[in-house]
């Protein structure tokens, strides 16, 4: 199925557009896409209203913490992406933890709407988020998808399949276990002097 898909960075505006994607009770276990930002007992702790309040707070202060995918005008993905600095449970995970000391910008989560899975709409949010951060200057993008041999069930793939970054054209840069590899896209600058359209 063929969808007709745009993409747009979570502002004030569209807050109403995000709750009504993650519904009443938040994506996954009330967690509002925080759980990457509080570490240990402050996101159990926060899950479910706080979490969503938080979340909101960050909007609200002109942070645009992510994109939404919108298809015949209503929202149904979501793709989590900020500098790799907005995520302190990354940097104090063994397993994903930094590759190396540059900077980066990172994809910790997806949700998209039950009826829409399946569909592609994942490899379409990471090239969104990839066209996003170059946009915004960032010149390396990472995600930290599972990489398991069976269907997963959904909630446990929140931060995206290795098949989906492949799609999109990361590679694999480290993988400190079986399951979880770091993978890369490194954004090529635009060559210097040449106008949109030259060369095609």
């Amino acid at each position: 199925m063929d969808l007709d898909l745009s993409f747009h960075p979570l502002t004030q505006k569209l807050w109403r557009d995000f709750e009504t994607l993650f519904g009443n009770y938040g994506a996954c276990g009330g967690c509002w896409c925080m759980y990457w930002k509080l570490r240990g007992k402050a996101f159990e702790e926060a899950a479910g209203d706080e979490a969503r309040q938080m979340q909101k707070s960050i909007v609200d202060s002109k942070t645009v913490p992510g994109l939404l995918a919108y298809s015949e005008g209503y929202p149904v993905g979501w793709i989590a992406v900020e500098p790799r600095s907005a995520y302190p449970k990354l940097e104090h995970s063994r397993v994903l933890k930094s590759a190396d000391d540059q900077d980066v910008w990172s994809i910790t989560c997806f949700f998209v709407e039950k009826k829409h899975r399946r569909k592609g709409i994942a490899v379409e949010l990471i090239k969104a988020a990839t066209g996003y951060v170059k946009s915004r200057g960032g010149k390396i993008i990472e995600g930290y998808p599972i990489d398991a041999p069976q269907n997963q069930p959904d909630p446990f793939v929140y931060t995206g399949t290795a098949s989906a970054f492949r799609q999109a054209g990361f590679i694999e840069v480290i993988r400190r276990s079986p399951t979880r590899p770091i993978f890369r896209y490194v954004i090529e600058p635009s060559p210097a002097g040449r106008g949109q359209g030259e060369g095609e």
